[in-house]
């Protein structure tokens, strides 16, 4: 059984940074592409930024240009580094594949934004 973990949320200033890392028990993830999502109270999970394994990147408009995902094959982690949060960015986020096939989604990291 696959566990996703993800950590380093918390409680930041608008302005402030957070990086979130994913820890991922599956010896086939250096070939998977990766996504962070997150989901804030009453709405819907929205992807935030995907890599594929060969490290090419892509972002929700509502993030291009303030957060970065990268990968480390090597200890089978992904991160998200967050810059210029908004208190829009609060959320709960989560690392999963990218596509239509997911792992058992893990408990996330709980990211609040203050103005």
């Amino acid at each position: 059984q696959v566990q996703l973990v993800e950590s380093g949320g918390g409680l930041v200033q608008a302005g402030g940074s957070l990086r979130l890392s994913c820890a991922a028990s599956r010896s086939a993830f250096s070939i998977a592409a990766w996504r962070w999502y997150r989901q804030a109270p009453e709405k819907q999970r929205e992807w935030v930024a995907g890599i594929t394994n060969g490290g090419n990147t892509n972002y929700a408009d509502s993030v291009k240009g303030r957060f970065t995902i990268s990968r480390d094959n090597a200890k089978k982690m992904v991160y998200l580094q967050m810059n210029s949060l908004k208190p829009e960015d609060t959320a709960v986020y989560y690392c999963n594949l990218d596509g239509s096939v997911k792992f058992p989604w893990g408990q996330g990291t709980q990211v609040t934004v203050s103005s």
